[in-house]
Formats: structure tokens, sequence, C-alpha cells
């Protein structure tokens, strides 16, 4: 109403000599022509780079919310995950100009991008309380909280419950030697009565990133450490490990198909959903507070037509191990938006929480949970306990890419035959040596270090 006024024309001060009023009035004047002529104000637009596998409609939902509520907007900039240069390209965006305020990063960019990125604890802080702790370490780099969780899949088994009940078992594999026993007789039966193609477990052998977290899950479960532990000592080169990956190269052709070890999920995914699988190694969504409920992640384009239950990766020696995977969202140091950025993260964690809480996001599918993967599983060593393992990008840092690179290829030749476990766990001792400088130990002896 006050810019309106002045439009229309300044009144007359009263109480004061004629003179000075014409000169308040002519000042007065001049601001109101100012106002008249000045644009209005356009609200803040948040521009936010995610991959598109997020962009889905729950994440636009919280994107309209945030807008009705606060009036400031978000544009979201999607793009392939699956591009190899997502990461240089979000770093490339973030630092040109191009007004970038917000990320949705891949845990293991955390050491990569942590220059670019503002530090979440002091602004988040109440929040932050409430997130499971177990989750922070992978986007923890130098004391610096670089993001919060935004997705949590964790590695989780997928079974055929019918098949299950058919063959007399009340549970679903609870060890590596029930999965192979289950495994062995369901294919056998299922193979008599003329699927000549059907098979017991499948599991993503593909030389990339896939493979990393399931043999992180068949060696840690064996106490065969993780890769690189968190203390900087590279702990690969141990017979637990050697075993693990032996074990595993022996389901192909038994339990596995010969072609399992050129499967990514989508492969997996496929034969598990036509029917002609028992077990699936799949991802499952955890929630990232204790209050939540673990929830069903499909990158699928159909439900499954098989009745489908979910558990913990079967246990070894070292309890059950699931490896974490999942996005974070980060601010970009180098937003003009800041505190703006801030609030969307806070209304976006916030929004997670409350899902999680009511149990939100299973969609439509059908499904049997039997002891399914927690964050708060977590516990000493023991079968009946479940890890969360952690691939060992922040101990890595920026060697991380060239780290993985040499453990892939490691693991991929033993189970494609084209070299012998031990030759393949030396030979990747020395790349990593060679590649990240650190000392060696046994996992054992690395837990021990300070």
């Amino acid at each position: 109403m006050a810019g309106n006024a002045r439009c229309r024309g300044a009144a007359s001060p009263r109480g004061i000599s004629p003179g000075i009023a014409r000169i308040v009035a002519v000042l007065l004047l001049g601001t109101a022509l100012i106002d008249c002529r000045r644009a209005p104000q356009q609200p803040v637009t948040l521009r936010y780079i995610y991959s598109w596998n997020e962009d889905r409609p729950k994440t636009r939902a919280v994107f309209d919310r945030f807008t009705r509520e606060t009036g400031i907007r978000v544009e979201s900039i999607p793009i392939s995950a699956y591009t190899g240069d997502y990461r240089d390209l979000a770093r490339k965006l973030m630092r040109d100009g191009s007004g970038v305020d917000l990320l949705n990063m891949d845990l293991i960019w955390s050491p990569i991008l942590e220059p670019d990125l503002i530090d979440l604890q002091p602004y988040l802080a109440d929040e932050i309380a409430l997130i499971e702790p177990q989750l922070l370490p992978s986007y923890t780099v130098n004391g610096k909280l670089v993001a919060v969780p935004f997705n949590v899949p964790l590695g989780s088994l997928e079974y055929r419950t019918d098949l299950l009940l058919e063959y007399g078992y009340d549970h679903p594999p609870q060890t590596w030697s029930e999965l192979e026993t289950m495994a062995e007789r369901i294919q056998a039966g299922e193979r008599s009565k003329g699927k000549k193609d059907f098979w017991g477990y499948v599991w993503q052998g593909a030389a990339g990133e896939a493979l990393t977290c399931n043999a992180l899950e068949w060696q840690v479960s064996a106490r065969g450490g993780q890769i690189i532990e968190p203390d900087r000592i590279i702990s690969v080169n141990n017979p637990a490990a050697i075993r693990a990956w032996e074990r595993a190269r022996h389901w192909i052709g038994r339990i596995s198909p010969p072609g399992v070890v050129a499967y990514r999920e989508i492969d997996s995914m496929r034969l598990f959903d036509s029917g002609r699988a028992a077990f699936n190694r799949v991802w499952l969504l955890t929630p990232i507070t204790k209050a939540g409920q673990a929830r069903h992640i499909s990158w699928r384009s159909s439900l499954p037509v098989v009745p489908t239950g979910f558990s913990r990766i079967p246990a070894g020696p070292g309890g059950s191990a699931g490896t974490l995977g999942g996005t974070g969202t980060a601010i970009s140091l180098h937003s003009n938006h800041r505190l703006e950025a801030i609030a969307f993260v806070r209304f976006q964690l916030r929004a997670l929480m409350q899902e999680g809480e009511n149990g939100g996001g299973s969609g439509t599918m059908q499904a049997q949970f039997s002891s399914p993967p927690s964050i708060s599983d977590a516990g000493p060593s023991s079968p009946s306990k479940a890890h969360i393992v952690s691939r060992p990008s922040v101990a890595a840092g920026s060697t991380y890419k060239e780290v993985a690179r040499a453990y892939i290829d490691a693991v991929h030749s033993v189970l494609t035959g084209e070299k012998p476990a031990a030759d393949a766990g030396a030979e990747l001792e020395r790349q990593l040596i060679e590649i990240t400088g650190f000392r060696t130990a046994s996992p054992k002896m690395a837990e021990r270090t300070p």
C-alpha cells in the first residue's frame, strides 16, 4: 500500500516550515519515481543437479511442496547416472558460473567433490542428530559433512516365497551354505519340471561397480576385510578374502549361469522377474532414521510376476554384510543462494524422515520381509548380526577410482578363471600399494590399529 501511495504522489508533511516541506516533497517524489520504475523482485530459483533415476514423482512432489510453502523455486537438472563423466560434469557446472546450488551425489564421490561443497553440520545439526550415525562416514571428509543421505539402498537378498514353501523351507537362507543347498535343490526340482534354464542364484558379476559391492559382501562376511580399512591399511590380500572369491567362482555353472560374469542389475532382475531364478542379490531401501521401515527400491520397468520376499545377505563366519549404496544431497560452495539451499535440504530431510517413519515408498508391490537388513542391525561379528559395509572411497580419497578398477579387475579375473584367486590377491595388493602408498596388514591387525 505504501508503494502505491508514493506512485500516486507524495503527501505534504505537516508541522515543518514551507521551505523544508518543499525539499522533503521533492525527495519523496524522486523516491516514488524510482520505486515505480523498479521491476518486481523475482523469486529465488535453486538449480539442483541430480541423476535421472532420482527423477521420480515423489522427488518432484517434494520440490512442489517446498515451493508452495516457501516461494523458493527448485529447477531440476537431471543428468544420466550412467555417463562416466557425471561427476566431472557436476563439478564443472558448480565452478563455471552456471548457478548450480544443489547436487545429488553418489556417496563414493565425497572425497573428490569435497573442495566444492559446504560443510552441512553447522547448519543442520538438529536434523543430522536424527540420522543413523553409520550413514554419515561415507559423506564425511576431513571432519566435513559434505552431504546428507537422499536415498539409502543396502545390499539384500530377493527370493521366491512360493518356491521356498514348495520345497519345505520356512525361512530364506541365513548363511551362504544354506543358500547353496537351497539353490541347488530348488534348481534341480524346477529343471525336472522342464525348466531347463532355471537357476538357483543370480547376482551382478560384470566388471563394474556392482561387482565391488557384491564381492565386498562375500569377503566381509568371511572376515576378509574391506579392501582398504578406514585407517588406510591395505588388507585385501588375506586368506579369508581369497576363499570368498573362490567360493563365488564355484557358484558359476553350478547354481549361477555362466553368463553371470557379464550380468548387471538389469540382467539379474529380468531373469528373476521372469521366474527363472530362486534367489537374486538386489538393493533394498533402508530408512535414514531408526524409526523407519525397510522398503523395496525398484529400477524395474514392471513389477515381478512371481511372489517375492526380501532378507539380509546370507552370513558367513563374520556375519551378514550388506554394502551401502545411494546418494546424498550437497550444497555447492559456489552457490549464490546458500541460505535458500540450506532451507531446501532441511525441508527434504524432514520429508524423508516423515516418509520413513510412516513406512512409505513401498508402492504397490506385495512383498514379504524376513529379517530385512537395517542400519541399526550392525554389531559384533556374529552370523546373527548384519554389517553395513562401506566401500573404501573416503580412505582412498582421490585414488578411489583407480582402487576400485584394480579390485574389480582382480575379482573378475578369478570369476572368469583367468587367474587363481591367490595370484589375483597378491597382484592386487601390489597395485594398491603403488596407487595409494598405504601400508599393508591383515584385517584383524588393521582393526587394532589406532
